[in-house]
């Protein structure tokens, strides 16, 4: 039968044939989605690692230099700390190029040694009573209140001393420049030397530097250098008084 035209109106819609080939497929299934890839990581390359591993090296020393050396600064802190502490108790003395001296008793004389006045001028120990008797009395500190009394007492008397051949020294462990102030201040003018003795060695040989302090006191030499006469403790007011009244004695 002759195929109908394509024109005719009243022809039936006819399907087209498909391959055998074809048909035997099925329909392929809708593509599926393929999931986002992961942001590719940067690799470190070998250089780079071996340079993030020399920082890190280099920071963990700086850290543990930087600890080491806090400890030991801290650590000299702390032994100063203890080195001033004992020497302040009398637990430990500075080492010093003068040896220890001897203790000094009644009968003993001056002993060898030489010391600065508050002029920063030696001043020989020994010598001090070769011409005239020698009155040596001690203050705690320079420019206190019991001490200018104690010193003012001595000035105040000085003219009897040197009428009686005995000339007067303030001994302390003062710098000399912390005496020379307290010996030219106005209300003192102390017209007599004042001996400074930083080590305490006169000091302790004379029996008054316990304690690395100084004991109030007076000591008297007569002339030749022979200890007479000492006071220990002794109150301020009483200390000048109390050499005069031995001194007039001892004539």
């Amino acid at each position: 039968m002759p195929p109908r035209k394509a024109s005719d109106p009243d022809a039936p819609a006819v399907e087209p044939r498909r391959s055998g080939r074809i048909a035997s497929h099925p329909v392929a299934a809708a593509a599926e989605t393929k999931p986002k890839a992961p942001k590719a990581t940067k690799k470190r390359t070998a250089e780079e690692t071996a340079e993030a591993k020399e920082s890190e090296g280099s920071s963990s020393k700086k850290v543990f230099s930087s600890r080491f050396f806090d400890f030991s600064a801290l650590n000299r802190h702390v032994f100063c700390i203890v080195k001033k502490a004992k020497a302040s108790a009398g637990g430990e003395v500075e080492s010093s190029s003068t040896p220890a001296l001897p203790t000094i008793n009644v009968g003993d004389s001056l002993p060898g040694l030489v010391l600065k006045n508050e002029k920063g001028e030696d001043v020989q120990i020994a010598n001090l009573a070769a011409e005239k008797g020698v009155i040596l009395f001690l203050v705690p500190k320079a420019d206190t209140p019991g001490c200018t009394n104690q010193a003012c007492g001595f000035r105040d008397i000085y003219p009897d001393f040197t009428s009686l051949n005995y000339t007067v020294y303030c001994l302390s462990a003062d710098s000399p420049t912390a005496q020379s102030k307290w010996q030219t201040k106005a209300s003192k003018e102390l017209p007599y030397p004042l001996i400074s003795d930083p080590k305490r060695i006169l000091i302790t040989a004379l029996g008054a530097g316990e304690g690395g302090k100084t004991k109030r006191s007076h000591f008297i030499f007569e002339k030749g250098g022979k200890l007479v006469e000492k006071k220990l403790p002794v109150s301020p007011a009483d200390s000048p008084k109390l050499a005069l009244e031995f001194v007039k004695s001892h004539q």
